[in-house]
């Protein structure tokens, strides 16, 4: 598996990179962003993990280059704690977030999660199928999502949401049932936000925005439902 760490802070960067390399990962370690998309045309990536504040191209814009292109893990590992900046690292296309001071071997499961994660949701899956109705084509075996006949593509963790939802379509599913299928673990009032980032995310891939989306609907204090008819 190859992680690629870029954090400004050198004592950081090392850190991390100390800890994924003793769990047997190969580790592409940057202390700056520039020339990381290029780079990357070279490199197979599993996961990433980005400073937010670096100097350049802070860690949300290169997130937002990499979500252009690839899908894998992407978690921010950052001083900034506010709860809008982790709001903003999800829009874009994170798939966690750890604030500094942090334990190492935290990042390490958060690390081995993530990638547990993609790994299922990209292999083949021997009971699951293609779904398609509503101008959406949906397939778990490929991991490929197609809307109006074009291929979007998704984060791990927005690929699961759209595959629970579309298996569920016409019920409405529940805040805290989509969120423990999803990330796998107990629900709280406080990751209703993670939920509703990521909800909004998917319907401007889809430009599906507005007061009434007519796909992914919001069902008012108690989840999502998508319609199997028009």
């Amino acid at each position: 598996m190859n992680i690629l760490v870029i954090d400004d802070e050198k004592e950081i960067a090392d850190l991390i990179e100390i800890y994924l390399k003793n769990e047997n990962y190969n580790v592409y370690k940057y202390y700056s962003s520039e020339n990381i998309v290029n780079d990357l045309e070279n490199i197979k990536i599993d996961l990433a993990i980005l400073d937010v504040m670096m100097p350049g191209v802070d860690g949300f814009s290169l997130c937002e280059e990499i979500r252009k292109k690839y899908n894998f893990p992407i978690i921010f590992v950052t001083a900034k704690v506010e709860n809008i900046d982790k709001i903003n690292g999800f829009a874009i296309g994170a798939d966690d977030y750890v604030t500094k001071p942090f334990e190492p071997l935290e990042l390490v499961a958060r690390v081995k999660a993530q990638i547990r994660r993609y790994k299922n949701y990209n292999k083949v899956a021997e009971n699951e199928e293609v779904i398609d109705f509503r101008n959406i084509v949906i397939n778990n075996n490929s991991h490929e999502f197609y809307f109006k006949d074009k291929k979007i593509l998704l984060t791990p963790i927005e690929f699961s949401i759209m595959w629970y939802l579309c298996k569920n379509r016409g019920t409405t599913v529940k805040t805290e049932d989509l969120f423990m299928e999803v990330w796998k673990e107990k629900y709280y009032e406080k990751d209703n936000n993670t939920i509703m980032v990521h909800i909004r995310h998917l319907r401007e891939k889809m430009n599906d925005i507005g007061r009434e989306p007519k796909y992914i609907k919001t069902i008012w204090g108690v989840g999502y439902k998508i319609e199997k008819e028009n």
